[in-house]
C-alpha cells in the first residue's frame, strides 16, 4: 500500500536510514539529523550492534534482521528512507521499500547491474514514490550552481575529466579501503557516477562509449553524446598519493571552465534531502533520480563489457590464438 504523500511543507517527513558504514556515520546520519524537514527515525544494518551504535548517537530507533521486526517495522515507521549500502544490497532492498510506499534517496550507483537498477526504477515508477540519487557534485553548494550555468551554455565541444584516489595505496589510512564492492569494482563503479552526473547534464546522453584499462584499476573512457560533442574520463582508486585528485574541464565556445572545488558532504546530502522534499511535495520528478541513476547503470554496464572484452582479446594473443576481426 503507498502511504499518502506530504502535502504541506511543514509536515515532517519521518525517515530511517539503511546502513551503519563508515559513510552513514559521517554523512547520512549527522544530515538526517541535523534537518528540519525530517523526523529522523531509525537505523536498520545488516550488523545489529552497528545499527544500535548509530541510532543511538541519534536518538533514533535500530533496527536489524530482514523479517517483520527489523527491516519490514523501519519501512512501515517511516514515509522514507535513505541508503548508505553497497549498490547491490541497495538495490533490491530500495524495491522493497518502494513497494512498502517508501521515498528513496538512494546513494551512487544504484546498482552494478542494469538488471538490479531496471528493478529499482520499475518499483519505484509502480509505488508513484518520489526519489533522489546522490550524486555529490549536483548537490555541492559550489558545483551543482556551476553545472547548471555550463548546462544552459551552448557550444560545448569537448570535455575531460580525472578522478583517481588513492584508496589502495601503500600506507593508506581510509576507512572506504575495506569496502569489498570497491575493492571488486574498482573507479569505475565508485567514482564513474560523480564524473558522469556531471558531464551528462552539460553534453547529453551517451550516445558511444570506448574503454581501455590503464594501471591497476585505472579505466580510460572515451565518450560520444547526443549534442555531438566528446568527452574523455580517467578514473581510478589506486593512484599514488601525490597523483589522487579530481578535475572535471569542459571546452568550447565559451574557452575552457574548470570544475570548482567543493567539500561539507553533509551540507550537500542535506541538499539531497531538500530535493526529496521538493519532489514528494509537488509530485515533479528531480533530474537526479532513480530513472537518471539507471542511466548511469546502463552506461558504465556497457563500458565494463568493453573492458571485458578487451580482456578477452588480450587473452587470445597471450595463447597465440589468431585474432578474428
Amino acid at each position: 500500500m503507498t502511504k499518502p504523500a506530504m502535502t504541506t511543507p511543514a509536515k515532517q517527513l519521518r525517515i530511517g536510514l539503511l546502513g551503519a558504514g563508515p559513510w552513514a556515520e559521517r554523512t547520512q546520519a549527522p544530515a538526517l539529523a541535523a534537518h528540519p524537514g525530517v523526523a529522523f527515525h531509525g537505523v536498520w544494518a545488516r550488523r545489529p550492534e552497528a545499527a544500535t551504535a548509530l541510532a543511538a548517537a541519534h536518538g533514533a530507533t535500530a533496527y536489524s534482521g530482514y523479517g517483520d521486526d527489523g527491516i519490514d517495522a523501519l519501512l512501515s515507521a517511516c514515509d522514507a528512507v535513505a541508503f548508505a549500502l553497497p549498490p547491490d544490497v541497495q538495490a533490491p532492498l530500495a524495491a522493497r521499500a518502494a513497494a512498502a510506499g517508501c521515498h528513496l534517496l538512494l546513494d551512487k550507483p544504484v546498482a552494478t547491474t542494469v538488471a538490479g537498477a531496471l528493478e529499482a526504477a520499475r518499483a519505484a515508477e509502480r509505488a508513484q514514490v518520489a526519489s533522489v540519487v546522490f550524486c555529490t557534485l549536483r548537490f555541492a553548494a559550489d558545483t551543482a550552481p556551476w553545472i547548471a550555468r555550463q548546462a544552459a551554455a551552448d557550444g560545448w565541444f569537448t570535455a575531460r575529466a580525472q578522478w583517481l584516489g588513492s584508496l589502495y595505496a601503500p600506507g593508506g589510512d581510509s576507512l572506504y579501503a575495506a569496502s569489498p564492492w570497491r575493492r571488486e569494482k574498482g573507479g569505475l563503479w565508485d567514482v564513474g557516477p560523480h564524473v558522469l552526473s556531471v558531464l551528462l547534464p552539460v553534453l547529453g546522453d551517451v550516445t558511444a562509449v570506448t574503454a581501455a584499462r590503464g594501471p591497476a584499476d585505472t579505466v580510460h573512457l572515451v565518450l560520444r553524446h547526443a549534442s555531438e560533442a566528446s568527452s574523455t574520463a580517467t578514473l581510478g582508486l589506486t593512484a599514488p598519493p601525490k597523483a589522487a585528485g579530481a578535475s572535471i574541464e569542459f571546452v568550447g565556445e565559451q574557452g575552457t571552465v574548470a570544475l570548482p572545488s567543493w567539500g561539507d558532504a553533509i551540507g550537500s546530502f542535506g541538499a539531497a534531502l531538500d530535493a526529496l522534499l521538493e519532489a514528494v511535495r509537488t509530485g515533479r520528478a528531480h533530474d537526479c533520480d532513480i530513472r537518471f541513476g539507471l542511466r548511469l547503470t546502463e552506461i558504465l554496464a556497457e563500458a565494463e563489457a568493453a573492458l571485458e572484452a578487451e580482456k578477452a582479446v588480450e587473452g587470445k594473443a597471450v595463447e597465440g590464438k589468431p585474432l578474428m576481426w
